[in-house]
């Protein structure tokens, strides 16, 4: 065999094992549910005051793969500014109600199937709830962990409560970050202003999965941010000629998300979080700004 017939053979033999793991998952047309974070109201009870802005510009992304693909229907929750305990937007530009709105508006996604945490929180945990009280083999959920665990610790805890643990035995939790599966926004002394009461601290999502029985399916994927190569992944630091694509796109929407990316307060090209939802319906962990490119073409529809 040729050096070069030996070459091709591995490459091809590396992709076929990137398939198969890629796979491993079987998202078929499923049922998707995406809580994030993105909160921009100052929490002065917590040493970081307001959330990591990703997701102002993670949220436009990941929904516009959604709506290339044509799966909005199948986005049955979209819950945000998930900072369990933060107040409300009153004096800062709730930047997540922007891009939710936009997404909404340029794709025609169910308006009642998103939540602002902080105003509707009661809505937004009965509606997790509900989308995994129904969840069975035939008919399983995918969860996308775009913030702390508290907001869903405390779906997981309600799902039991209503005696429907069984349903959690088909709910497959895709994560990329320590951070989102790690940061207590009260109950750690490292972060809070003041101490905490033991009744009031937030919860992992080790301890989520712990307290579903270890039924919760859980899968976490390389960190998206690749910040030490702006052509790699969904984070490019302050390198945004890898995004210069969107600026000027035909198709306004695209235009759009560039816009949203360029709210980040300092100047961070990072739409990381939309790298889960790139792998749960593309198989692909190593997205990049070319391949974004690429899978959105023309435009979005």
């Amino acid at each position: 065999m040729s050096v070069k017939k030996f070459v091709f053979a591995l490459l091809s033999f590396i992709f076929s094992i990137h398939l198969v793991h890629a796979s491993n998952w079987q998202y078929n047309n499923n049922r998707i549910a995406i809580s994030a974070d993105g909160n921009n109201q100052p929490d002065v009870q917590h040493y970081w005051t307001t959330a990591d802005p990703d997701d102002w510009g993670a949220t436009p992304a990941a929904l516009a793969i959604i709506a290339k693909l044509n799966l909005q229907d199948r986005l049955v929750h979209f819950s945000y500014n998930n900072f369990i305990d933060s107040p409300a937007h009153t004096s800062a530009i709730n930047q997540m109600e922007v891009g939710v709105q936009g997404a909404i508006n340029y794709w025609q996604f169910d308006q009642t199937r998103f939540f602002d945490v902080t105003e509707q929180y009661q809505q937004a945990l009965s509606s997790l709830v509900k989308q995994i009280a129904i969840s069975t083999e035939n008919n399983p959920l995918y969860y996308i962990h775009m913030g702390p665990s508290e907001f869903f610790y405390r779906v997981v805890k309600q799902v039991l409560l209503q005696g429907k643990a069984e349903s959690l035995n088909h709910v497959y939790v895709l994560s990329h970050s320590g951070y989102n599966d790690n940061h207590l926004r009260r109950g750690d002394p490292k972060f809070d202003k003041k101490p905490v009461p033991q009744h009031k601290v937030h919860h992992t999502l080790s301890q989520a999965i712990e307290l579903s029985g270890n039924r919760l399916k859980y899968k976490r994927i390389k960190d998206q941010n690749g910040e030490w190569d702006a052509n790699l992944l969904w984070n490019s630091k302050h390198d945004w000629s890898v995004w210069d694509w969107m600026k000027n796109h035909s198709d306004p929407s695209v235009a759009w998300i560039y816009k949203r990316m360029r709210q980040h307060p300092k100047g961070v090209a990072d739409c990381s979080d939309a790298g889960m939802v790139f792998y749960l319906l593309l198989g692909d962990e190593n997205g990049s700004p070319e391949k974004f490119k690429q899978f959105i073409g023309n435009g979005i529809q």
